[in-house]
C-alpha cells in the first residue's frame, strides 16, 4: 500500500489506498482533479468489502476522524489517478476561526453522506438485488450521469464487485442482474462504463412508497 501525505497537492495512482483502517493522521484530504474519483468502504474479518460511498471531486474525506482524533475506520482508494489535497487540522481550524461558513457547509455535507447511508441500508433491509441494483444506478446516474441522445451514460467507471460492494451483494448475483436489464434494453455497456437507455422503465423496479 501506498500513503500520501508529506506534500498539499499528491499523486494517487488507480487502485492505491489514500489510507486504511486504523491509521493515525492530523490532516484529512479533498479531490482536486476532474474526472477522478476515491471510493470509501469497511471491510469485516473476513475480507468482505461494503462500499460507503464513491466521491467525486471537490469532496472531503477523512474529517471526521481528524476532527475526533480518532484512527481511521474506512479505507479511502483511489478508483482513477487522483490528486489529493491534505489539510492539516491546525489550518481547518484556523480557516473556521476566519470563515465560520465553513462550519455549517461541512455540517451539511456529512448530513447529506450521513442520509445517503441510511438510504443504502434501507434498501439492504428491505429491497430484493434488482430493486437495489436499480435504485443504485438512479443514484449514480443523478451524481455522475451525461446526458447523450436521451440517454444516460455514467462518467464513473465502476467493475461489478465495485456495484456489489455499494448494494451489499455479490459479484455473481450483480453480473446476473445486470444480464437481465440489458436483455430487457434497460441499459448498455461501453468498456466499464454504463448506461442508462431506458430509464422509466429501470423505475418500474422500484418498489413504490407509501
Amino acid at each position: 500500500m501506498a500513503l500520501v501525505y508529506q506534500e498539499p497537492f499528491s499523486l494517487v495512482k488507480q487502485f492505491v489506498s489514500v489510507f486504511w483502517n486504523g491509521l493515525i493522521l492530523d490532516g484529512f484530504q479533498y479531490i482536486s482533479k476532474l474526472l477522478s474519483w476515491v471510493k470509501l468502504s469497511r471491510m469485516n474479518e473476513d475480507g468482505k468489502e461494503l462500499t460507503l460511498a464513491i466521491l467525486e471531486p471537490g469532496e472531503v474525506f477523512g474529517e471526521m476522524e481528524v476532527l475526533e482524533g480518532m484512527p481511521r475506520d474506512t479505507v479511502a482508494e483511489a478508483l482513477d489517478d487522483v490528486s489529493i489535497c491534505v489539510m492539516q487540522r491546525s489550518d481547518f481550524e484556523a480557516l473556521l476561526k476566519k470563515d465560520p461558513n465553513t462550519n455549517i457547509r461541512l455540517t451539511k455535507l456529512i448530513g447529506l453522506r450521513l442520509k445517503k447511508i441510511e438510504s443504502r441500508i434501507e434498501d439492504l433491509v428491505f429491497k430484493d438485488v434488482p430493486a437495489r441494483l436499480a435504485h443504485l444506478l438512479f443514484e449514480l446516474s443523478k451524481e455522475f450521469g451525461v446526458q447523450e441522445n436521451g440517454q444516460t451514460r455514467l462518467s464513473v467507471k465502476l467493475s461489478h464487485q465495485e456495484l456489489a460492494n455499494l448494494i451489499g451483494s455479490t459479484r455473481e448475483t450483480v453480473t446476473a442482474t445486470l444480464g437481465d436489464f440489458k436483455r430487457r434494453g434497460l441499459i448498455a455497456f461501453d468498456g466499464r462504463r454504463l448506461v442508462i437507455l431506458r430509464e422509466k422503465e429501470l423505475e418500474k423496479l422500484l418498489p413504490s412508497k407509501p
